[in-house]
């Protein structure tokens, strides 16, 4: 079975932490009812939904992708690389106890969630932003024992690797060249965001199908047409604060 460990929104989402865009005002109530539909989507593909309470004093806390990495074997607590971030992780930590062994990234390393792009036995974490070169290192050392390569690959214009590129079937990549170096990804098939819409590479696979954002239809032509299935849901007010389909869940095989 699925499981999708989700968080509700903090009502202060507006003192979120930003690096590439603009500030622009959340509609709460707005971003409240999307998250509820991004969930129910969730769950229409199978997930077993494990929806923790709002932080109120942690604006970022609804995306909970940053706090772990989780793999079959272990799941690996992150240390995120903004300071304010650091005491989400606690809770996503007692919420996967039940579910994995866990591990952590130790102070003064940092690793967020988002740069972690996994394809097979190779994992490839975003470098230069959120996640630094001690906290790559770190996971590194905690993955080789499983059999996993963990390749550092620099990210430029966007806040993480799943920014850039993410997972949309077996050995194959939504990407947007203009942030990341296809050449960091040999051997795997690529397809390429319309130019039209830069920040269209986020996209969740959920057992064979994926989610993703409505307003970037011209990128979910590109998926369709090789084939891909897809569910759209709203997720324009946690775009503001930098997010993409993958921040908001932690999906995995219980």
């Amino acid at each position: 079975m699925l499981t999708a460990i989700t968080r509700q929104i903090s009502p202060a989402i507006g003192r979120c932490e930003l690096t590439h865009l603009q500030r622009d005002p959340i509609d709460l109530e707005r971003a409240r009812r999307q998250h509820l539909l991004y969930e129910r989507c969730l769950e229409s593909l199978g997930c077993r939904l494990l929806s923790l309470p709002a932080e109120p004093e942690l604006p970022d806390s609804v995306f909970v992708e940053d706090a772990a990495v989780v793999l079959d074997e272990l799941a690996v607590i992150a240390q995120p690389g903004a300071e304010s971030r650091r005491k989400e992780i606690e809770s996503v930590a007692l919420a996967l106890q039940p579910h994995r062994s866990l591990v952590f990234i130790g102070a003064p390393g940092t690793l967020d969630g988002g740069d972690v792009l996994r394809c097979g036995r190779r994992i490839w974490v975003g470098a230069g932003g959120r996640s630094d070169d001690l906290g790559i290192r770190q996971l590194r050392a905690l993955l080789a024992p499983h059999g996993y390569r963990v390749i550092a690959v620099p990210v430029r214009g966007c806040l993480h690797l799943k920014s850039a590129a993410t997972r949309v079937a077996e050995e194959t990549l939504l990407i947007n060249r203009r942030c990341v170096d296809a050449e960091a990804f040999d051997g795997l098939d690529l397809i390429d965001v319309d130019p039209a819409e830069p920040h269209a590479a986020n996209a969740l696979e959920v057992a064979g199908t994926l989610v993703f954002p409505s307003h970037h239809p011209r990128t979910l032509d590109r998926l369709e047409a090789r084939g891909l299935a897809a569910r759209t849901v709203e997720v324009g007010e946690l775009a503001k604060a930098e997010a993409g389909v993958t921040c908001c869940s932690l999906v995995f095989e219980s």
